[in-house]
């Protein structure tokens, strides 16, 4: 039995060709959050069924047939040049695929699998594989050299993303007695570990949390800035090879062959001979892999013989010789017992669930959080319900829905209990919240008294990607602000050995560690602490680069919104927080005192020329846009500020050329023609330089 058709289908109330156009609409508008924006909003799980529905309903209603119904393509990755807004940039050459890039059946059955297995010919042998849950890749190999590094896309093209694959150092990137002309399909996944590394930092900074390591490692790969790629630590696992007078005549000997290369393919391969092994190899994993340093979310069966697998040929968007088996989510029914509210260092109030324990994968879970009021009334939740608990790609516990039964009403923390209403003041301090316009979270406004957002704010501060100030962890912030010695940033910098030697814990030798670490952080360089005065949503990455721009705290207190948004990565709602922060005296008598105490306050690295250059670019907004071969981006961005120019990531009336290479944006050359902003060449742009134009 389909296990789908054991669950209820709901009654929309529409007729069969109105659900056939809303379930189109809605996969396509889901294929889009997750491929394109990496934040999915549906389960992988509801996806399926619901596409699973629109193929019973489109095999019962033929006259329904639509090419482009997502029953009959590839979900795709490449970034759309419509008005729908996208989360990643468009500066990727687009390359067409050599052979199609197509999905896979998948279900969540195991007697589909079993029927799967007995309608393949008799003897054919099956090769059990792990399901790796990240962004699949192409890689392309000619004379041994890796030259393309394709995305899927929609399956006939996707995105040369070669830069950034260049940084996974399992992959090879020079071979040899290879074939001419080799390609490694894969998948790009981010380790558990470094997932939960990512997500810290962004929870410390109060930025939107990945939802699982698959949305991390695909956000990752679609960067512009190869470095901070690399800093995240993607790896990879190949799980086939395509080209023309490739060795071995089965799947599993081309396997071999490319571990032997030097390719990283995953250990976790059996050769299954009947239904029995295939079985085996999916209770085995079911259980084992949650043991494994990445991601997986189920099995994939291939036929092995390469001729069979030909003979079997291929369906629209997927082939016949494999399908994949999806492990369901663990999830567990258990009571909510009461909503809590925790004030961040920003001022976000996050509702918070507590639970009657429950196991769950492994461990004993407690709590989860909420995200904020809308994810509340979505759920339609309230304290006393028994929820629906799962652990968001095995880690992060997560509430997905209610049971539909009365609330428990002999259980006291259920009784007398209203509608959800989210709370009006902070928690902490009883400050009116405030819910800015556009944003979901509530805000504690009260950044100068608020204990959590102070507290938080000390904490960054010192944290080792800041100030890197040791010795100054949580407890002992805590300590000192309890006790009146802290209560700004500023105040670090007028800490006594007496004050410290005097608190519990603490004592001469430890004092004497933490004041050396606090005249150390003066040498912390401006990009660092501008990130760590804790601007919102000013993140690392993104205070290099304001830092890079205005290459001191005076020339930054004065920078326009409009200025501001011209830096690659600063959007007007980071470039208004930005102008907010230096609006506010008392931000001002916290940096005067911190250039006072001699906290690096400006770049002294001497980033400037080292030769004086003629400003020709004196007054000129210039984009970039491309790929190039006589420099890299990041050089020619340089250069244009070393010339007397500035960046900007967007076009606009006010940009006075754009900077093009090969495979420049669509949506960019779009709008310059629009506009008629004129596209210079990389060529002719050094001749600008020189004065030759």
């Amino acid at each position: 039995m389909d296990l789908f058709d054991s669950l209820p289908i709901e009654d929309t109330g529409l007729t069969a060709e109105q659900e056939i156009k809303a379930l189109r609409e809605e996969l396509k508008e889901q294929n889009y959050k997750y491929y394109v924006l990496s934040a999915p909003t549906m389960s992988d799980r509801e996806f399926d069924e619901k596409m699973h529905r629109l193929q019973e309903l489109e095999a019962a209603h033929p006259e329904m047939y639509d090419p482009e119904s997502p029953t009959q393509k590839v979900g795709s990755d490449i970034q759309s040049t419509s008005t729908q807004p996208s989360a990643v940039s468009d500066g990727f050459p687009r390359i067409r695929h050599r052979y199609p890039m197509l999905s896979l059946a998948n279900t969540y059955s195991r007697e589909e699998v079993e029927d799967w297995v007995r309608k393949l010919p008799t003897g054919v042998e099956i090769v059990a594989e792990l399901k790796y849950d990240g962004l699949s890749i192409s890689l392309w190999y000619e004379h041994g050299q890796l030259v393309h590094a394709v995305t899927r896309g929609d399956g006939t093209e996707g995105d040369d993303v070669l830069a950034n694959i260049k940084t996974i150092a399992a992959i090879p990137k020079q071979l040899t007695n290879v074939p001419e002309r080799l390609e490694l399909r894969g998948e790009v996944l981010l380790p558990w570990e470094r997932f939960e590394g990512l997500n810290k930092q962004r929870e410390e900074q109060e930025e939107p949390l990945f939802a699982n390591p698959r949305n991390a490692a695909s956000g990752t790969l679609k960067l512009q800035d190869s470095k901070e790629v690399a800093r995240r630590g993607l790896t990879c696992y190949l799980y086939y090879m395509l080209g023309e007078q490739l060795p071995g005549k089965t799947h599993y000997e081309r396997l071999e062959q490319a571990r032997k290369w030097g390719f990283p393919v995953s250990d976790a391969i059996k050769v299954c001979k009947n239904v029995d092994e295939v079985m085996a190899f999916i209770a085995y994993w079911d259980t084992e892999r949650k043991n494994l340093p990445v991601a997986t979310d189920g099995i994939v069966l291939k036929v092995n013989s390469l001729a069979e697998q030909e003979e079997l040929g291929y369906t629209a968007k997927s082939p016949r010789w494999a399908i994949a088996y999806k492990f369901a989510a663990e999830r567990q029914l258990t009571l909510l017992k009461q909503i809590t509210y925790q004030v961040g260092r920003t001022g976000v109030v996050t509702p918070v669930a507590n639970l009657e324990p429950v196991q769950l994968s492994g461990t004993m879970v407690q709590r989860a959080t909420l995200h904020n009021e809308d994810f509340i009334r979505q759920l339609g939740i309230q304290e006393g319900d028994r929820v629906y608990v799962e652990k968001g790609g095995e880690i992060i516990p997560k509430i997905v829905g209610k049971a539909e039964t009365v609330r428990d009403s002999d259980n006291s923390t259920s009784q007398d209990i209203g509608a959800f209403s989210f709370p009006k003041t902070c928690p902490e301090c009883g400050t009116p919240l405030v819910r800015v316009e556009g944003e979901a979270a509530w805000r504690c406004p009260n950044e100068v008294s608020c204990p959590p957002q102070m507290k938080g704010r000390l904490e960054h501060f010192v944290s080792r990607k800041a100030m890197n100030i040791e010795g100054l962890g949580s407890e002992t912030i805590a300590m000192l602000y309890d006790k009146g010695l802290l209560r700004s940033i500023a105040d670090i910098y007028s800490l006594r050995q007496e004050d410290l030697s005097a608190q519990e814990r603490l004592g001469d030798k430890s004092a004497q560690n933490i004041l050396q670490a606090i005249e150390g952080s003066k040498q912390v360089p401006w990009a660092r602490v501008l990130f760590a005065l804790g601007i919102r949503m000013v993140g690392e990455t993104t205070a290099k680069k304001i830092a890079k721009r205005y290459r001191s705290i005076d020339a930054l207190q004065w920078a326009s919104k409009e200025e501001l948004t011209e830096i690659d990565d600063v959007g007007e709602q980071i470039a208004e927080n930005i102008v907010a922060y230096f609006a506010d005296i008392r931000n001002l008598e916290i940096i005067t005192r911190l250039q006072a105490a001699g906290v690096q306050m400006e770049d002294v690295s001497n980033q400037q020329p080292a030769v004086s250059v003629p400003q020709v670019l004196a007054g000129k907004t210039i984009v970039i846009s491309g790929t190039f071969t006589e420099h890299s981006r990041e050089e020619y961005k340089q250069m244009i500020e070393d010339y007397g120019g500035k960046n900007s990531g967007s076009v606009s009336k006010k940009t006075d050329f754009i900077l093009a290479g090969e495979n420049m944006g669509p949506s960019k050359l779009e709008k310059a023609q629009s506009l008629g902003v004129r596209l210079m060449s990389e060529q002719e742009f050094l001749k600008e330089l020189k004065g030759e134009n």
